[in-house]
């Protein structure tokens, strides 16, 4: 399913520094920001895999 997905992804995050990943031409979601990265479903999600090393929200931690 991925292999045919060619849109163009972005990474956002919120205030508790919880990622994920949102159409790249659409506008964030309230209360998420970009990190900056964009690209492919699945570079987003590598993306996501290499710096979200806490999954707990920020609150919690």
């Amino acid at each position: 399913m991925d292999r045919d997905d060619t849109r163009v992804y972005k990474v956002v995050v919120n205030h508790e520094e919880q990622y994920s990943i949102w159409f790249a031409n659409r506008e964030n979601p309230l209360g998420w920001r970009d990190v900056g990265k964009s690209g492919l479903r699945s570079e987003c999600l590598e993306y996501i895999k290499e710096v979200w090393a806490d999954m707990r929200p920020l609150s919690l931690r």
